[in-house]
């Protein structure tokens, strides 16, 4: 990826840090974004930098998230989040780390994230591709699959889960047969997350192009029953008339008709 193209403020922000002697790399799900293709406007940057020493190195600096070693540069009207290298401990409340730790090397904060697609990164300004997990083989595969041990990546965090349902739904990705087995066993943590995250994960599975596929999964996994146990009794309930499929599935073609009405709808008016 030598001939990445960076945003202007990208390049001006990479300058300062190496500048300073200090690594910088673009993580997260810009680095997806450009593996598939795609702009990205929404920037999180990792480094060796501590937040103090980021601190000083720019004007306008929010400690947003201090306490896990993140803060975010205000830069021409732009705020990019920026979080020092970091390892992980125990996750007590299925969803934080009781203890962060600072890393030495890009590659250690690489190792804590949740999906090898979400696990590359790029070294700025020189644009090297780091990708220790195959995340862009994966990518090209169009597999979701976690970074090491699914079991484990699950039993940090109870969203990991749901994050994987709308990756699936909003990207047209299948989950790794690993990955996929391994949700049903992680329902206890996922209960342990608050409503609200839940929610907003199920929201962007709803808005997604693909939303059926999304719940799909949830049925197949038994999130469906632990998050909208409403929809799942709907399963073998028979409508009366000339209906061919159950409750369940004629509510899951409507929200496809519905995803892709919403689609054509939107090319139509921005044309």
């Amino acid at each position: 990826m030598n001939n990445l193209r960076l945003a202007p403020v990208l390049k001006e922000i990479a300058a300062v840090f190496s500048s300073a002697g200090k690594e910088v790399y673009l993580v997260g799900g810009a680095v997806r974004d450009l593996l598939l293709g795609r702009a990205s406007a929404d920037w999180d940057l990792a480094t060796n930098a501590r937040p103090e020493e980021v601190t000083a190195l720019f004007k306008r600096v929010i400690p947003t998230g201090i306490k896990h070693g993140t803060v975010t540069i205000r830069h021409k009207g732009t705020s990019i989040e920026v979080t020092t290298f970091r390892t992980e401990s125990e996750y007590s409340d299925g969803r934080r780390p009781d203890e962060v730790r600072y890393a030495a090397a890009i590659e250690e904060d690489l190792s804590r994230r949740d999906f090898t697609m979400n696990a590359a990164a790029v070294k700025l300004p020189e644009g090297i591709l780091v990708d220790p997990f195959n995340g862009q083989s994966d990518i090209k595969r169009r597999l979701i699959r976690c970074v090491g041990k699914a079991e484990e990546r699950f039993a940090e965090d109870g969203l990991r889960p749901m994050r994987a349902v709308r990756f699936a739904a909003q990207l047209g990705f299948n989950l790794e047969e690993k990955t996929l087995l391994a949700i049903p066993g992680a329902l206890p943590t996922t209960a342990m997350v608050a409503a609200e995250r839940i929610r907003e994960e199920l929201d962007k599975t709803l808005a997604s192009a693909s939303p059926q596929t999304g719940l799909v999964i949830m049925e197949e996994t038994g999130l469906l029953k632990f998050i909208l146990p409403e929809l799942e009794t709907c399963r073998g309930i028979e409508q009366k008339g000339y209906h061919r499929f159950d409750v369940l599935d004629h509510s899951l073609f409507a929200l496809a008709y519905a995803a892709n009405r919403t689609s054509r709808e939107k090319f139509f008016f921005a044309a």
